[in-house]
């Protein structure tokens, strides 16, 4: 069970593929969401299963160094190949759109909280805003992980409705993806203040030093 989160990380690189595939090369609306949604769940599930199934500190796999950068890069593999598909399969305008919007706020973003692109927590320069100013450089990383969330959303609501499903349908999966959201927001509230254990052993550090 501790390879299972591993696993899940790695099948939604291999679902990002398909979706890479399906944006090129053609693919159904229906089937594009079913994946992505697959996709998502994984990444719901990969980060409890670390913590449930954790490795034993004398048994860490050396790949486990990069598991966090593993898993932000599939996160930004799946948000691509869905836009990629909403580009050049459904509206271009929209899909245009949105890549410039993620470039914008993703490059700018990790580059002024973290010092650099793809930054992380533990992955940061000295001089950057997470180490200089960590209430703000955290209020910052929230807001621009909801806008991104419901940017995402929009943008599988495109696709959802680009398909041949009834109307009936694609209006009751919107209704329940705002209620798991609804649910996601009250649920997760501690994960919305500590945004991840890495941010959260940086700010005891810095405390620490302060004191």
């Amino acid at each position: 069970m501790r390879y299972l989160a591993d696993l899940l990380t790695l099948s939604r690189l291999i679902l990002s593929m398909v979706l890479f595939m399906m944006a090129f090369f053609g693919g159904s609306p229906k089937a594009v969401f079913i994946i992505f949604l697959v996709a998502e769940l994984t990444d719901a599930f990969d980060g409890t299963c670390a913590r449930i199934w954790p490795f034993p500190k004398n048994k860490v796999p050396k790949y486990r160094k990069y598991a966090a950068k593993f898993d932000m890069a599939t996160d930004v593999l799946l948000a691509g190949a869905e836009v990629l598909f909403l580009t050049f399969r459904v509206n271009w305008i929209a899909g245009v759109i949105v890549m410039i919007y993620y470039a914008i706020t993703s490059i700018g973003g990790d580059l002024l909280v973290y010092g650099k692109i793809l930054g992380h927590p533990d992955d940061c320069k000295d001089n950057s805003l997470i180490k200089r100013n960590f209430p703000l450089a955290k209020k910052i990383i929230l807001t621009r992980r909801y806008l991104y969330t419901i940017c995402l959303a929009i943008v599988s609501i495109l696709i959802l409705f680009a398909s041949n499903w009834p109307d009936s349908v694609k209006f009751s999966l919107v209704l329940l993806g705002c209620l798991i959201f609804i649910f996601a927001w009250f649920f997760l509230a501690q994960r919305r203040k500590n945004i991840s254990r890495d941010a959260v052993d940086i700010e005891i550090k810095l405390s620490k030093k302060q004191k």
